[in-house]
């Protein structure tokens, strides 16, 4: 029997696939209100759908991904922090002093929106200011668009000549010699003792 999922534990992150079917579907029922759905066909359609459209078609879907990351983790952390178990995961630790990735179009644009949007809607949830801050990015017009995307590809530029010489620091590092050990000075040759050979030799002349 599967152990009971704890009511007070963040809910999980969903991916581009799973915003689209529900976009979808909130399309759907706004078209065609009275419509029972089939889910198991639309399912399907939907499928298709996704399979047939192109990188740039399933940005936004996959961006609305990656802010919805960010809310599981800050979630997460105030779970673990009130007493809760962390979920487990074999993620490489990541480097905090690695340059930060430049942000899409769309994340610089939530960046402008989500405040006013939180300011005029302070019941909404996190995922729901997402939903409509995924929904405002669609209804952009192109000139909009544009502007934001010019934006992110400064940053991109930006990134990559941090990066560059992010990489060839830790290149340096990785390829430094380990600090010598330090050597103990050598112990000193002990030299036979004279003394005690005359001893020896006059000893042997007596009993002669």
């Amino acid at each position: 029997m599967p152990a009971k999922r704890d009511p007070n534990k963040p809910r999980g992150r969903m991916t581009g696939y799973a915003y689209f079917v529900q976009t979808c579907r909130e399309e759907h029922k706004r078209k065609h209100p009275d419509e029972q759905v089939v889910f198991a066909e639309f399912s399907k359609k939907c499928a298709k759908r996704w399979k047939e459209m192109n990188e740039k078609e399933k940005k936004t879907f996959n961006d609305m991904t990656e802010m919805d990351r960010i809310r599981y983790e800050r979630e997460m952390k105030e779970y673990v922090s009130r007493g809760g178990k962390a979920t487990k995961r074999g993620k490489k630790k990541k480097d905090p002093n690695a340059p930060k990735r430049p942000q899409s179009a769309f994340f610089l644009f939530c960046a402008d929106h989500r405040g006013p949007l939180r300011q005029g809607n302070p019941s909404l949830s996190v995922g729901d200011i997402a939903k409509m801050l995924g929904k405002k990015w669609a209804e952009c017009s192109t000139e909009t668009r544009k502007i934001y995307s010019d934006k992110s590809e400064i940053e991109k530029a930006k990134y990559v000549q941090v990066m560059e010489k992010y990489r060839a620091s830790q290149q340096a590092i990785s390829e430094s010699p380990p600090k010598r050990q330090r050597l103990e000075p050598p112990a000193p040759v002990q030299q036979p003792d004279s003394s005690s050979d005359e001893e020896e030799s006059e000893s042997e002349g007596d009993s002669n």
